[in-house]
């Protein structure tokens, strides 16, 4: 995942609402949301079928959401390295990262939320830090959390979000979800835009890389409600997940 807005609202019916957007090589493939793991029967997540984990979980009994991102900095060796994918499954059930050594993953953040809040975890292959995001809205890029201005993403839509109508979790229509679903979608921008959340373009390789997915999670003070979009180019491509039954055993 490469942008994840979260908008806390302490003692609001909805205290918290998160959008992830998920960039990645296009053909790489991947299973739109359910209850995939077995390990984890009460998460539901889109999976990576390269690696086996996810990039966002949402836990319904907590209810939380976990969302990963790419970090920069020190690779982990090759001998040791794990799926990064792994952690928000332990995540959104533990609502902290798993007590394990960090030095087997690549450079990460993990963005943690239920109705009390958001925290933030960076991991850079060297030392872990820990933020709680205080009232307002945040945007988190691969660079970590963007508090100033000098990202045209986070310039550009973060006073849209902030001032945007706020979903609610309570909501089983689409009159609270409009603004967010269309901001998350991109609001109208070209995807070569420098400011576009939704991208799009071709590596020398010839490969695609862009925008596969975007998630919307609204937290309130009962179940959440999670809204998926399988196909950014296509807005009618959103719908509301429902939690499914646990993966049956292998």
């Amino acid at each position: 995942m490469c942008t994840v807005i979260v908008s806390v609202e302490p003692g609001a019916e909805t205290p918290v609402v998160l959008a992830g957007v998920r960039d990645e090589i296009l053909s790489r493939p991947w299973e739109p949301p359910a209850a995939h793991w077995p390990r984890h029967p009460a998460v539901v997540g889109g999976r990576d079928l390269s690696a086996g984990g996810t990039w966002l979980a949402v836990d319904p009994g907590g209810p939380r959401v976990a969302a990963l991102l790419n970090g920069c900095g020190a690779a982990a060796p090759e001998r040791v390295r794990r799926t990064r994918g792994d952690l928000p499954l332990e995540a959104a059930v533990l609502g902290e990262p798993p007590d394990v050594d960090l030095s087997c993953y690549d450079p990460f953040h993990l963005l943690v939320a239920d109705p009390g809040g958001a925290r933030l975890w960076s991991w850079d292959g060297h030392g872990v830090t820990e933020a709680k995001l205080p009232a307002g809205a945040h945007i988190v890029v691969n660079s970590g959390w963007e508090t100033g201005e000098a990202d045209p993403r986070v310039a550009f839509f973060r006073p849209r979000f902030a001032s945007a109508v706020r979903p609610s979790a309570r909501d089983a229509g689409e009159a609270t979800w409009r603004q967010w679903r269309r901001l998350a979608s991109g609001a109208g921008l070209d995807v070569s835009d420098p400011r576009a959340l939704v991208v799009r373009r071709e590596l020398p390789d010839g490969r695609l890389w862009g925008t596969s997915s975007i998630t919307l999670v609204a937290l309130g003070g009962e179940a959440p409600r999670y809204d998926f979009c399988p196909d950014p180019a296509d807005p009618s491509s959103w719908y509301q997940v429902t939690a499914l039954p646990p993966a049956p055993s292998p």
